[in-house]
C-alpha cells in the first residue's frame, strides 16, 4: 500500500470515534451495531457485552465488516473507509493496557468512569484484512481497495472509479 494511502487510512480511523460493525448471525443473516472504538495505527478496539449478541456471532464466527463515515454537506466531500476484517477478544494484557491507554486520550470523558471488567466486556481486536477508502474529492464514487493482507509495504489493491454521474442523467 502507498504511504499515501495508509496516511488516508489512518487519518479516517483517527478522525471518528464510533464506525458500524457487522457480524455474521448463526442463521446468516448479518447483524449491523454501533461501537465506539479506539486504533492502534491499523489495529482497531473495541469493548462489547459479553452477553451481546454481536459477542456470540464473533467468537462462532470472527469475520466482521466495518464502515467509518460521517456526513458531508456536499456530495465531492464524502470521506470514509469500510473494511473486512477478523475480531478476536484480547487476552495479553499489554495490548489491553495500551488499547486502554488510547481509549482514555481519544473518550476523556470516561477518565473517571471504571475501567471495563473483562468478564462483563471484554475488549476486542479487530484486524484488517481489506479495506476500501472512499474518496469523492478525487471523482464521484472513487474507492481505494487495499488488501492489507498482502500488501505488507507493497501497493495491492486498486483504485475504482464509478461515472455515476451519468446514473443521474
Amino acid at each position: 500500500m502507498t504511504p499515501e494511502l495508509r496516511d488516508s487510512i489512518l487519518r479516517l480511523l483517527d478522525e471518528h470515534r464510533i464506525m458500524t460493525l457487522a457480524t455474521n448471525r448463526p442463521d446468516g443473516w448479518p447483524q449491523a451495531t454501533v461501537v465506539g472504538y479506539v486504533n492502534d495505527g491499523l489495529k482497531i478496539y473495541c469493548f462489547v457485552s459479553r452477553l451481546s449478541q454481536k459477542y456470540a456471532n464473533i467468537i462462532r464466527d470472527p469475520r466482521v465488516s466495518a464502515a467509518i463515515a460521517s456526513d458531508a454537506a456536499q456530495p465531492l466531500e464524502i470521506k470514509g473507509l469500510s473494511l473486512a476484517g477478523k475480531a478476536t477478544p484480547v487476552t495479553d494484557q499489554t495490548e489491553a493496557d495500551r488499547a486502554y491507554a488510547i481509549m482514555l486520550k481519544r473518550y476523556p470523558e470516561y477518565a473517571s468512569w471504571p475501567r471495563p471488567n473483562p468478564a462483563i466486556a471484554p475488549l476486542l481486536c479487530i484486524t484488517p484484512t481489506i479495506v476500501s477508502v472512499l474518496d469523492y474529492s478525487k471523482g464521484f464514487g472513487h474507492s481505494d481497495l487495499v488488501d492489507v493482507a498482502k500488501a505488507n509495504g507493497k501497493a495491492e489493491g486498486g483504485t475504482r472509479k464509478h461515472d455515476w454521474m451519468n446514473f443521474w442523467r
